[in-house]
């Protein structure tokens, strides 16, 4: 696909990974829709990329259906969608907690990371349907992220390995529904990427993190997510797949942090 001029969407665009991926497209000359909760970080990175910003919580349908009809209405329907918006809930443990409180974290992160990302799919998918066929009749494409928690997530990490779990059993089935629209559908798996969240964690933390890399070693910088998403756009051989992006890394059951318990 050649993204220059087209209208893509991107989900959590307002810090980390969908920022990156915001300003990785308007690089190369889309017409960019940031949809965050965070209307701040949103309305920054649509500052700098020369975008529009719109309040979008995506496991609300009705919500989200009302900010992609303002998004369409500002750049015109889509043919990119970057599913970015997720959260992470701390490690939850299967017993010993109150049991409503691990629950509710459970629900909370399936909701957002995998209800919420298919609701977005669903939504912008029917939108590009609307769209004319490009070369090779393609309409659109769809990039969801997952993590690499969904292959070896650690102890305490249930609740977030099986909504992104969830998000990489998604994408084959997805790909090949949407196959008769022309719709590619793709998702990547990230490692440990130096994002806001991952700054604010303790340095002993960082450093057990670290004593696991494979090469390179070192964190994976937001940038370096964003040359992904503008590859999987620009090469329509890919599709239905879910691309690891870690550095060869792979999860021990837990960090030896070197410091106290992390819970």
């Amino acid at each position: 696909m050649n993204i220059s001029g087209v209208a893509a969407i991107v989900t959590g665009g307002g810090s980390g990974l969908g920022a990156a991926a915001a300003r990785a497209l308007a690089r190369e000359g889309a017409k960019v829709a940031i949809l965050d909760a965070n209307m701040a970080g949103a309305t920054s990175v649509a500052e700098e990329t020369g975008g529009f910003a719109a309040y979008c919580d995506v496991s609300d349908p009705v919500g989200a259906r009302g900010a992609l009809a303002l998004a369409a209405e500002h750049n015109g329907l889509p043919r990119i969608l970057v599913n970015c918006a997720g959260i992470t809930i701390g490690r939850v443990s299967l017993v010993g907690d109150e049991a409503d409180a691990r629950f509710k974290a459970f629900e909370r992160v399936i909701r957002i990371n995998l209800n919420g990302t298919l609701n977005m799919l669903s939504l912008v998918a029917e939108q590009m349907t609307e769209l004319e066929p490009l070369a090779q009749g393609e309409r659109g494409l769809a990039i969801m992220t997952a993590s690499v928690a969904a292959y070896d997530g650690q102890i305490g990490m249930c609740g977030y390995s099986a909504s992104k779990g969830g998000v990489v059993s998604l994408t084959l089935p997805a790909a090949r529904e949407l196959a008769e629209y022309g719709i590619r559908v793709n998702s990547v798996a990230p490692g440990y990427f130096d994002t806001p969240m991952i700054g604010g964690l303790p340095e002993y933390v960082r450093a057990g993190v670290a004593s696991n890399f494979v090469f390179p070693r070192r964190f994976g910088t937001t940038e370096e997510y964003g040359q992904l998403v503008v590859h999987i756009a620009e090469n329509s051989m890919l599709n239905g797949e879910t691309i690891r992006l870690d550095g060869g890394m792979r999860f021990p059951p837990t960090f030896n942090t070197g410091g106290p318990h992390v819970s």
